[in-house]
């Protein structure tokens, strides 16, 4: 025997009476008056006349549009905006690169990994031994080629270093990070001057 499909008028008798005999578990929240549906968007305003491209004619040569960007500053730039955090005097000789440093290292051709704890060697040795104005020397750093996935900026010791000399340990032990002078390797290098 073929079963059927659907209710039959005595099933769905008995689910009407049911179905009025329930009520909401929850009660619905009362309407208010921010809850209208949202209206529509307006009309996007049309750009102004100096975001149109100019005018152009089939034949007519294009004039070059150069890309517009402004990149990051360097550390040594960030470093001499920074107000000194020594004696103005002294900061202004050291940055004209009268002061000798009373010792230098140099980290080019480390790795980041080898780098850092090299660094943090040096710098806890110099406080310990008492001295006050170290060179550490970075390098300028290779540009990426152009097979690079990614654009990277040249230097990453160049990069890197500042940020290390103001984390914890070194922080505690210097005073102020300041470019070098050109006559103690310039952009390639950094004045770390430390504390008593």
């Amino acid at each position: 025997m073929p079963r059927r499909r659907g209710l039959t008028p005595e099933d769905l008798e008995i689910w009407q009476r049911v179905a009025a005999s329930t009520r909401a578990a929850h009660k619905p929240p009362p309407r208010r008056a921010e809850d209208k549906p949202p209206a529509a968007p307006p009309p996007e305003p049309t750009p102004p006349d100096r975001f149109r491209p100019p005018r152009f004619r089939v034949g007519q040569s294009a004039t070059a549009m150069t890309p517009r960007f402004d990149p990051a500053p360097s550390p040594a730039q960030r470093l001499a905006a920074t107000p000194p955090g020594m004696d103005a005097k002294l900061h202004r000789r050291m940055s004209r690169g009268k002061l000798a440093p009373e010792a230098r290292i140099d980290l080019h051709g480390l790795t980041l990994n080898a780098a850092q704890p090299v660094l943090e060697r040096f710098i806890l040795r110099t406080h310990a031994s008492g001295l006050r104005l170290v060179l550490v020397i970075t390098g300028k750093g290779k540009a990426g080629g152009p097979d690079a996935p990614l654009p990277v900026r040249p230097g990453a010791l160049r990069h890197n270093v500042p940020m290390w000399l103001h984390r914890p340990p070194l922080s505690r032990l210097v005073l102020q990070v300041t470019p070098a002078h050109h006559r103690h390797g310039g952009e390639g290098a950094y004045y770390v001057y430390l504390r008593k």
